[in-house]
């Protein structure tokens, strides 16, 4: 599933310079994440580093957008095509 971010945000930019997706950008009063292009950091790496980073552990699983560990997987293959999992 997508991860999202939460009102909580501090807006310290912190999330978008680790997103291996570019999924992440800076909206108005918060930051926000791309759904169609969030992994979840599969295919990057073992676990999300947005959600590892964030002073404050806003970004989190989005309950609207549920996908499997394939279905990740086939969409961050499709985003960086010609490379090669590092987290498969």
């Amino acid at each position: 599933m997508a991860y999202r971010i939460t009102d909580g945000c501090v807006k310290c930019g912190c999330c978008e310079l680790v997103c291996p997706n570019h999924a992440i950008r800076e909206g108005e009063g918060t930051y926000v994440i791309n759904p169609d292009r969030c992994t979840e950091c599969v295919g990057a790496y073992r676990s999300s580093k947005c959600a590892e980073i964030c002073p404050v552990e806003v970004p989190g699983p989005d309950p609207g957008r549920v996908e499997g560990r394939e279905a990740l997987l086939h969409k961050w293959r499709s985003l960086h095509a010609g490379e090669t999992s590092r987290s498969s």
